[in-house]
């Protein structure tokens, strides 16, 4: 009796995923979502609309077909899937394109690296050690893709902390990393008696102020311009470090705990939300790419555990710890003072 061989469709399927990653980018850089948006259109019109060369535009669709992100009717015409339309079409307020332009614009070439990162423990990104950021915020482009990606990474971990945390039992935030404030935004649409505070580096403040603005919470939100290695956090109730420690090392980590609890009235809480390793660092495929990408980006920065974070806030002073899931694969941890 011959032994069958392990199938191979899986090794296949992972090492060429790369395509069907960019396929998903290209369409979203391209605006086919967007488009779609405002009715069914067929190849040829699809294409004309989006400007791509009639060669090859309708194995792109209907490689977005293939993949769940389209359907095409009997009469050859495309739509939007429902997920595709909520969360790709520019013009509303879900939308998350901007995650997938940055991942287009600068993660897919930093992975290209990924061997030679490996070898040598340097990142691919351009970096200049704790001063990363500000490197990156010199160049307006990127600037505006790094900062609108922030939110559009964050925006349904915030939502579930502005709808899971018990924000009527305290008054005051502070959002530590804030970028444009996606977090002091959602808590404030929901709970309008909480006056938040986002702090960041000083060139965020005009982003800050005009996406409070556009969301219409500008008289509950402020900016506090700072550096959190050099000064002291602002004081609240409650103090929020997302998607934040992931970018340093064990050392910043642990200080930027440390700065939390000492700003941190009695009585409030820390939350740290960010794409989590499970504690045994088997099954966490996203939280442990997540931590690869992080490799790429910074000079020291990893992710960690809910096990490995809850010990950091114990050694810090907060007391009572909990995790709770979040959308968008993020969990929040809380920390009690």
């Amino acid at each position: 009796m011959t032994r069958e061989h392990p199938r191979t469709d899986r090794l296949f399927e992972i090492g060429s995923a790369y395509r069907q990653a960019k396929v998903l980018l290209s369409a979203v850089e391209l605006g086919v979502f967007s488009e779609l948006a405002a009715g069914p259109l067929d190849a040829r019109d699809l294409a004309s609309r989006i400007r791509v060369h009639g060669r090859s535009a309708r194995d792109f669709f209907d490689a977005l077909v293939a993949t769940g992100l389209l359907t095409r009717d009997d009469e050859g015409r495309y739509r939007n899937t429902e997920e595709s339309d909520f969360y790709l079409d520019r013009a509303k307020p879900t939308y998350l394109g901007a995650s997938f332009d940055q991942y287009n614009r600068r993660e897919y070439v930093l992975w290209g690296s990924l061997t030679q990162s490996l070898q040598t423990g340097n990142p691919a990104a351009e970096t200049h050690g704790h001063d990363h950021f500000g490197s990156l915020y010199n160049d307006a482009a990127r600037f505006r893709t790094f900062v609108t990606a922030m939110t559009s990474g964050s925006l349904l971990a915030a939502q579930g902390i502005a709808h899971q945390f018990p924000w009527e039992n305290y008054q005051t935030l502070c959002d530590v990393g804030t970028a444009q404030g996606c977090l002091p935004v959602q808590v404030a649409l929901v709970h309008p008696h909480v006056r938040a505070i986002g702090f960041d580096l000083p060139m965020l403040c005009s982003a800050f102020e005009e996406y409070a603005v556009k969301r219409n919470v500008a008289d509950r939100v402020s900016f506090a311009g700072g550096d959190f290695f050099k000064d002291p956090l602002p004081q609240a109730e409650v103090i929020v470090l997302g998607r934040v420690l992931h970018n340093w090392d064990l050392e910043a980590k642990k200080m930027l705990l440390d700065k939390a609890y000492r700003s941190i009235q009695t009585g409030g809480a820390v939350i740290v939300y960010d794409m989590l390793i499970d504690d045994d660092r088997r099954t966490s495929t996203t939280g442990l790419l997540s931590s690869l990408n992080m490799l790429l980006w910074t000079a020291g920065g990893f992710g960690y555990t809910a096990t490995d974070c809850t010990g950091w806030m114990r050694s810090a002073g907060f007391t009572k710890t909990m995790v709770r899931h979040l959308p968008g694969g993020n969990s929040m941890i809380i920390g009690e003072k």
